[in-house]
C-alpha cells in the first residue's frame, strides 16, 4: 500500500554462509534478518534444522515480487519448505514480523545485488 520498510539484513553469499544461515541464533533483531541471493534464479527449499526461533520467509522472484510468504516457521523442523518456480533470493526475518508490519505476498522486495 505504498509503505516502505527497511531491514538491516545480513547477506549469505557463499555456500558456507548459505548452509549455516540463521542456525543456532537465539534472536533476530526486529529489523534484522538474512537474505540468500540465488544467481542464477532457481527453485529453493529451506528447513529449520538447528533454528530455535520461528522465522518468516519470503521467496522472491527476480522482479522483486514474492512467489511465496511463509510465516512463523516451526523451530527445529526438518520439513522442507520451498517453491518450485525460480526465485532470485530468499529473505528470512523474525517470525511474526511480516504480520506485525502488515507485509503480505503482494509486497515487493529490493536488495543490493
Amino acid at each position: 500500500a505504498g509503505k516502505i520498510h527497511r531491514f538491516n539484513i545480513e547477506m549469505a553469499r557463499t555456500p558456507a554462509e548459505q548452509a549455516r544461515g540463521l542456525m543456532f541464533r537465539t534472536e533476530i533483531a526486529p529489523d534484522g534478518g538474512m537474505i540468500f541471493p540465488m544467481d542464477p534464479p532457481r527453485a529453493a527449499s529451506f528447513w529449520m534444522k538447528n533454528c530455535p526461533i520461528p522465522q518468516d520467509w519470503f521467496f522472491i522472484r527476480a522482479d522483486g515480487s514474492i512467489a511465496r510468504l511463509v510465516e512463523n516457521t516451526v523451530p527445529y523442523s526438518l520439513e522442507p519448505v520451498g517453491v518450485d518456480e525460480p526465485v532470485a533470493a530468499v529473505l528470512e526475518i523474525a517470525g511474526g514480523r511480516a504480520a506485525e508490519l502488515g507485509i503480505t505476498a503482494a509486497a515487493k522486495v529490493t536488495w543490493p545485488r
